[in-house]
């Protein structure tokens, strides 16, 4: 932002929204929150507490790809 210094910066909360399909597992998401988190904590300078991440699931049906719901896809997937 004009006017303001490095160490300002620094200090800014980065807050990271994740959305995705229902299907992954607890473990899956935390390692996945901890490298976004060590990544910011890399690229930006910020410490890992001032990180806040957030996931958004949608079911599969409520999510599409190419013209079908992703329980299409699985579905025909299987096929």
């Amino acid at each position: 932002m004009p006017g303001r210094d490095e160490s300002s910066r620094e200090k800014t909360m980065p807050e990271i929204t994740v959305s995705m399909a229902v299907g992954r597992t607890d473990e899956q998401k935390a390692g996945m929150m901890r490298d976004i988190t060590q990544a910011l904590v890399k690229n930006l300078g910020v410490d890992a507490d001032a990180v806040v991440i957030q996931i958004n699931e949608a079911p599969l049906a409520h999510k599409m790809k190419g013209g079908k719901t992703f329980v299409e896809r699985a579905a025909a997937a299987k096929k």
